[in-house]
């Protein structure tokens, strides 16, 4: 993504330009051919409340956009409003109490440097021009998730306005349904967002990443490797393997066994990392690198150029399951096996959740997380590809608990994203503070119940 120059403005329909700005409000280079009536860049909360005016004068529909990351493009609809929060990106530090006040347009980069400042850290996305409205809302996985909690845990307040303009606080002694809806309704949430009050946390004084290549003929040997010893490897550790056509170091296919560690100290580092070079499978790969020192920053850069780069068409898809390994590799296998060009890659995350979450929104997730996500780059390889991450995880349904919001394809593949009863009570929240509809939320469809 690139960084909004300049005041925002109002972009009318047909206008020059206007087809231009809507689409620079999305990561993903496809132009999903609709368009809204107006898109309104907001400076401050005062041109929200105007927008927001303007679409009830007009019986307007309501989509936001922060950061733009959303594969699916979920905020760009034909007709009505489009908002962008993308200005609003001010950071507030409080020494004094560990807090934060960041507006939902911040970069997670912005946030991450800022903070370091100070020693302290707060768990931003893994790619740098993530902004934290968007993140938030959906949980946010982000560095140091595991033994924090998600991001959205790290919240202790929201500024937010609702359909009608009024400006309210959301927290948990204050607009409590509404701070319970804001943790983990993605783009379902009804109010904007216009600033974050965040709890930072002490940063951690080692950050580093230890990795380890394979050849994609050891897939079945690495995945069932990695399954048997997940739940036991340390919380600091955010250990994960993504499957690429070009897997570094051996520019072929493979899988990239990756372990990034927080950690206290070094020998805590090693310890934590200890498992991959303990593994019965090493004498497999093609090489495994050091325990190397990292920043969560150089992480989340490094990252993007090297699997989310930017001006790339994408599909993207998810499963969370507790399915046995035997049962899933057949999917992945063919998740390999048909995959586009590189940079495309699918994840595999050793999650492990802890036994018990904080009353939100989010509610549903699993052991392991699998996600693909496909890049290309000519406009005439849609056909080729655009389905291919619908395709592969609706084939693993069978396996699947449901998906995270942060990796949604709802509008092709719906699927559950919490549990039934959070679903309907949100549902039951929506009618009470946007009473009209007025905010458009998760393309196509409405989770299934059962």
């Amino acid at each position: 993504m690139k960084r909004p120059k300049g005041r925002g403005r109002i972009w009318q329909r047909g206008e020059p330009g206007f087809d231009a700005a809507v689409l620079a409000t999305s990561f993903n280079a496809r132009d999903p051919g609709v368009r809204p009536h107006v898109l309104v860049e907001a400076n401050n909360a005062e041109d929200v409340a105007h927008a927001l005016l303007t679409a009830r004068e007009n019986d307007w529909k309501v989509s936001i956009v922060s950061g733009g990351h959303s594969w699916a493009q979920n905020h760009i609809r034909d007709g009505g409003l489009l908002l962008s929060m993308s200005r609003i990106n001010a950071v507030e530090i409080d020494l004094a109490t560990r807090t934060a006040r960041v507006g939902p347009g911040c970069w997670g980069l912005d946030l991450d440097r800022a903070l370091k400042r100070h020693g302290l850290f707060f768990p931003i996305a893994h790619a740098p021009d993530v902004a934290l409205g968007g993140f938030l809302l959906q949980g946010g996985f982000g560095w140091g998730s595991r033994e924090l909690g998600l991001a959205t845990q790290s919240l202790v307040g929201i500024d937010l306005m609702l359909a009608n303009g009024t400006q309210l606080h959301a927290s948990e002694y204050e607009n409590p349904d509404l701070f319970w809806a804001a943790r983990g309704s993605g783009p379902g949430f009804f109010a904007v967002v216009l600033r974050y009050h965040l709890k930072l946390h002490p940063r951690a004084r080692v950050t580093a990443m230890k990795m380890q290549v394979f050849r994609q003929r050891h897939l079945d040997e690495v995945f069932r490797w990695a399954d048997a010893v997940g739940a036991e490897v340390a919380r600091s550790v955010e250990f994960q393997m993504l499957i690429t056509p070009k897997a570094l170091g051996i520019f072929a296919p493979g899988i990239e066994v990756i372990a990034p560690v927080l950690a206290g100290s070094w020998s805590e580092a090693r310890s934590a990392v200890r498992f991959i070079d303990d593994s019965p499978i090493r004498k497999l790969a093609s090489f495994t690198t050091p325990l190397v020192p990292m920043s969560t920053g150089f992480m989340s850069q490094t990252a993007n150029t090297t699997h989310f780069p930017p001006d790339v068409r994408w599909c993207a898809d998810n499963i969370w399951t507790d399915a046995p390994i035997d049962d899933l590799l057949p999917g992945i296998r063919q998740i390999a096996a048909t995959m586009p060009p590189a940079p495309s890659h699918s994840l595999w995350l050793n999650w492990n959740p802890p036994k018990e979450r904080p009353d939100m929104a989010f509610s549903l997730e699993a052991n392991r997380y699998l996600a693909v996500y496909g890049e290309w780059k000519r406009p005439e390889d849609d056909g080729r590809y655009a389905n291919w991450a619908t395709e592969r995880m609706r084939a693993m349904e069978a396996h699947a608990a449901g998906i995270q919001l942060a990796d949604e394809n709802l509008g092709r593949r719906p699927a559950r994203f919490m549990k039934d009863e959070n679903f309907a009570r949100l549902g039951s929240l929506r009618q009470t503070y946007d009473p009209t509809g007025r905010f458009r939320s998760w393309m196509g469809f409405l989770q299934p119940a059962g």
